[in-house]
């Protein structure tokens, strides 16, 4: 088990400490599992087989301090032929939330997944197998948050620091005489945050606020930085009933820099045994991005009930015009729904852990029988919320720093003993990086990625179950002379539980297609046990 692996499972102990008084919900889950694999292409005939040991952990506490939930597996594949590799595969969501104090609480994740290395290449559905183009991803994050009054006015201030790493594929499969991108090794974030706020009808007729931050991000790839820095100001005016029109601005400083890779004698970079640039030290750090200026929104805020909220803002920003907004909708305990637009200058392990960030410390953590990555949408659990499609960060893995825009869409519902959820989403990076250095540079360089997916799970009985996932995603690199990928599949699981042991069988299909190329579609089959502590 890694170093980042234990970290997860320790994030989702915190939660388990609470006291037998104070907690009114603990389940703590231990298993071990084996299992027995068969993958088969359609295109070539190949089959292939291999056997899955895993061991992992399912916890959840919900009590009057804490909640937290943890799901952490390690599965190592043992194949049979010469031709298909061993591998061992890490996946795991935990997220924790813990009131220390009134007015004082400490909130983190983690997260274990697979994610594209290239979103050139190869576009692995239910990653069993031999898989090309895709990395280990881990990503960690915590902080405490602070919030009180004074008076009539409000305070809050919260500071999060955050590490994520991916392990290199050493190559990606992209098609010949494309240019080779760099490969995203770690990086160390940090994000402070404070505020003050006035709600209207206190003190003025108005809604007040003021607020300031400051992002750090350091990679170690390139020895890139990101810094950010902004305050504004928003004004909430009351237009009757619960619709509100909110205007702000503000002043905003951002800085991306890097240093130049080491090229060989014909000016290609010189990589690693990994697949990574390395690092020229006496490069100087080239200006990647620079904002220094005013920004500034307007919109409408709408909240007719505790359950029912609409924030939509049109501005400019980043020279530009930027649309950011949310609704979210929990009509019941057992059904939530959740929409997001964003915009904003993004490093791969910021946008990932904003995004493990908004999954909420209550989520569905069925995996299937497939092994289950948490690298798409996570839908939340009964009385939770709606959850938070992953896809907009890991589409692919990438070095550079870029300007993120998408929109997300998830609904999540628990009713009994039938569970499902549906996600959908688009999102678009448009890449930033130096105008001079060295290697081939991917400034104002677009990809784009659409995607969506489904779940459904059903309690036969007390010892039987059934689930099924279905996913469709379309990936398009804007670097020239590469074509968009197409991807979708489903995988079905029925288990049948005999006490504390499991019998699992599940059955898998995906394709996947590319302009000029034959269809690929391969199927799988599983049949396991599994044995729960």
């Amino acid at each position: 088990m890694t170093r980042i692996a234990i970290i997860i499972t320790a994030l989702g102990g915190v939660g388990m400490a609470a006291t037998p008084a104070d907690a009114r919900k603990r389940t703590i889950t231990p298993y071990i599992e084996i299992g027995q694999v068969v993958t088969a292409d359609l295109n070539t005939s190949d089959v292939l087989t291999y056997t899955s040991v895993a061991a992992g952990v399912d916890a959840s506490v919900s009590s009057r301090r804490v909640e937290a939930q943890v799901s952490y597996r390690y599965e190592r594949r043992i194949g049979y032929q010469a031709r298909l590799n061993d591998v061992d595969v890490h996946s795991g969501l935990a997220r924790a939330a813990v009131h220390v104090l009134p007015g004082f609480s400490v909130e983190g994740g983690a997260i274990a997944t697979r994610a594209r290395s290239d979103i050139r290449g190869a576009n692995p559905g239910t990653l069993v197998g031999n898989v090309d183009n895709i990395s280990q991803v881990y990503s960690v994050y915590g902080g405490p948050t602070v919030g009180t009054h004074v008076g009539d006015l409000g305070i809050s201030a919260s500071y999060r620091l955050g590490y994520t790493k991916a392990e290199a594929t050493g190559g990606a499969s992209i098609t010949p005489g494309q240019p080779r991108i760099d490969a995203f090794d770690s990086s160390r974030s940090q994000v402070a945050q404070a505020s003050l706020n006035l709600k209207s009808g206190t003190v003025l007729p108005v809604g007040i606020t003021v607020s300031g931050g400051w992002e750090r991000d350091d990679a170690v790839q390139l020895d890139q930085k990101y810094e950010g820095k902004y305050a504004r100001a928003d004004v909430l005016v009351p237009v009757g009933g619960a619709l509100a029109i909110v205007a702000g601005g503000g002043y905003e400083n951002i800085q991306v820099s890097q240093r130049d890779a080491v090229v060989d004698a014909t000016g290609q970079p010189v990589v690693d045994s990994r697949g990574r640039f390395q690092t020229d030290p006496a490069s100087p750090a080239r200006i990647a991005y620079s904002f220094d200026g005013i920004y500034y929104d307007a919109g409408v805020v709408w909240r007719p009930s505790k359950r029912t909220q609409l924030d939509v803002r049109v501005g400019r920003r980043y020279g530009s015009t930027s649309v950011t907004g949310s609704f979210s909708y929990t009509p019941t305990q057992s059904m939530a729904i959740r929409v997001g637009v964003y915009d904003g200058i993004q490093t791969f392990g910021r946008q990932l852990q904003n995004g493990l960030a908004n999954i909420g410390t209550s989520f569905n953590a069925t995996r299937g029988g497939f092994g289950g990555d948490f690298n798409g949408c996570v839908f939340g659990a009964q009385g939770g919320a709606a959850g938070n499609c992953l896809n907009g960060a890991l589409q692919s893995i990438n070095a550079s720093a870029y300007r993120a825009r998408g929109v997300d869409a998830i609904v999540s519902v628990s009713r009994g003993p039938l569970t499902f959820g549906v996600g959908a989403g688009y999102a678009n990076r448009e890449f930033v990086a130096p105008n001079g250095g060295t290697g081939f540079s991917v400034n104002g360089i677009s990809d784009e990625s659409y995607y969506a997916q489904a779940f459904i799970a059903r309690a036969l009985d007390s010892n039987t179950s059934i689930d099924a996932t279905a996913f469709a995603n379309y990936y398009k690199s804007g670097i020239a002379g590469t074509d968009g990928s197409f991807g979708a599949g489903a995988t079905g699981t029925l288990t049948r539980r005999f006490g504390k042991l499991s019998a699992q069988g599940a059955v898998g299909v995906y394709s996947f297609s590319q302009p000029g190329q034959d269809t690929a579609v391969s199927v799988q089959a599983l049949l396991g046990a599994r044995y729960s502590f």
